[in-house]
């Protein structure tokens, strides 16, 4: 099988990294570029459009930059914030194949061959991946090719190529300046100066005189280029857990201008789970405070648990937002994370064939995770057989989300329980099961003996209730049945 390298190229990662952590990402940062941290001669690391439209470009200085941009606006790079971007990418697009790589710093390749046969021609696929690209807000240009270098080069060149044979790559690549091969610069150089420009000028040139000029290396990248050559490539293994963190320039106190870090947050929490095929049924809201003006206050953390495991954005966002609203926050925010250490598969909801549509009912799933979350998890529970005979003590609440343990066998029970046995009103009219004698409590001084049994009254009422062990006690009720 031909393999076919998808080439993820990301012409402004940096900045894409910034913007999608601003609220007011439109007009505000138009004349935006971002700098590198050389405090003796700060360069520019990237612009938005509207900068390089007059003129500025990557490697100018900031002076420079100034000249040709009077309104330019810096802000610092930060290398940190932009390899978490990349390694979010990769991971949505370790859905798409298992056969991703970082190996490029400005572009993350991905092996789609195999893929094709699961979702769908490339157009289709394309589509796709554009559309959830830019629901992520990454700009992006994206080419196909039958080597990972040669994706690369047609992605620099235009946006949207699609080489599906080896035996055309080559004359895809030819036309090619060489820039887009990214040649050693020493030796792009030399090859410009001896008057080249083209791919296909320097493929043309005699072979023992170009491994003699330039070296063992520009042969085998130009061989890796066009598949001459192999070139294995390391492939990226998605984490573990997830942990992303967004932080602000300025304290937030209000729980509504949360939602936009929030949900950006959670967006890419579910991106990440749809790329490993998971869900999550617990995680962690960490709230940062200033740690100058609150040096004591520890950051607040908020945990929310669900019944099943999820992945859908809106539903973990709504979630989110109720415990928001129903807790509290001591202190202004400066950083908020999302932390989800344990990601369980996934199984969907199963639903019918033919089920009618169900407008805005809820599953008792996710109205259990909203009581929760408005509520407090001590408030919705649910029950348990405990290991305890004794009819007072044989049931216990446990937490609605957690797996019930195995039940043990017992004999009838009615659905309401007494408190305290009372005395029956009168001799049963029939007596319908029992006895169940239940003899226990010896080990810690609440010994009980008791025959219990399932009566009729004379009201025609089905009860629970018990006689001492020889039937000469008076009758006590315990309970009723539906």
């Amino acid at each position: 099988m031909t393999m076919l390298w998808a080439a993820l190229l990301l012409p402004q990662l940096g900045l894409d990294a910034l913007m999608r952590n601003s609220p007011d990402a439109g007009a505000n940062l138009q004349n935006l570029a971002l700098i590198s941290c050389d405090q003796a001669r700060p360069t520019i690391v990237d612009a938005m459009p509207a900068v390089r439209a007059t003129g500025v470009r990557r490697g100018h200085t900031l002076a420079a930059a100034h000249a040709l941009c009077p309104q330019l606006k810096t802000l610092p790079h930060d290398p940190a914030q932009e390899q978490k971007l990349r390694e979010l990418l990769a991971g949505w697009a370790y859905g798409y194949s298992s056969h991703v790589s970082l190996r490029e710093e400005e572009a993350i390749l991905v092996e789609i061959g195999g893929s094709l046969k699961l979702f769908g021609p490339w157009p289709r696929m394309e589509q796709r991946w554009r559309a959830e690209l830019n629901a992520l807000g990454i700009s992006h240009r994206l080419a196909v090719a039958p080597t990972a270098l040669g994706a690369l080069a047609l992605a620099r060149a235009q946006d949207g190529v699609f080489v599906g044979n080896p035996a055309t790559l080559r004359q895809a690549l030819d036309a090619l300046p060489i820039a887009h091969a990214r040649i050693d610069a020493l030796a792009a150089e030399a090859l410009r100066g001896m008057g080249l420009s083209r791919l296909r000028e320097v493929c043309a040139l005699p072979r023992a005189g170009l491994v003699r000029r330039f070296g063992a290396a520009l042969a085998d990248h130009l061989d890796r280029l066009c598949g001459a050559a192999p070139d294995p490539l390391p492939l990226h293994r998605p984490p573990d857990r997830f942990h992303a963190r967004m932080e602000f320039d300025h304290e937030i106190e209000s729980s509504e201008a949360l939602r936009f870090p929030l949900r950006r947050l959670i967006d890419d929490l579910c991106a990440f789970l749809t790329s490993r095929d998971g869900g999550v049924q617990q995680l962690e809201l960490v709230f940062e405070h200033d740690p100058l003006q609150f040096k004591q206050l520890a950051p607040t953390r908020i945990a929310i648990g669900l019944q099943s495991p999820q992945r859908d954005a809106r539903t973990l966002l709504d979630l989110c937002a109720l415990r928001l609203q129903a807790g509290t926050i001591p202190a202004p925010v400066r950083a908020l994370a999302v932390v989800a250490a344990q990601l369980p598969p996934f199984v969907p909801l199963a639903r019918d064939l033919f089920d009618e549509p169900r407008g805005a009912q809820l599953d008792w799933p996710q109205l259990a995770d909203r009581l929760r979350s408005r509520l407090g998890s001590e408030t919705v529970y649910a029950l348990e057989t405990a290991d305890d005979p004794r009819p007072e003590r044989a049931w216990r609440k446990r937490v609605a989300a957690s797996n019930p343990a195995s039940a043990r066998k017992l004999g009838p029970r009615p659905s309401w329980l007494l408190r305290r046995p009372q005395p029956l009103r009168g001799e049963p009219r029939r007596i319908l099961a029992g006895p169940e004698r239940i003899e226990a409590g010896w080990w810690d001084g609440g010994d009980l003996r008791r025959d219990y049994y399932v009566i009729e009254t004379r009201e025609g009422q089905r009860a629970w209730a018990f006689r001492g062990i020889g039937g000469e006690e008076p009758w006590l009720l315990h309970g009723w049945f539906a």
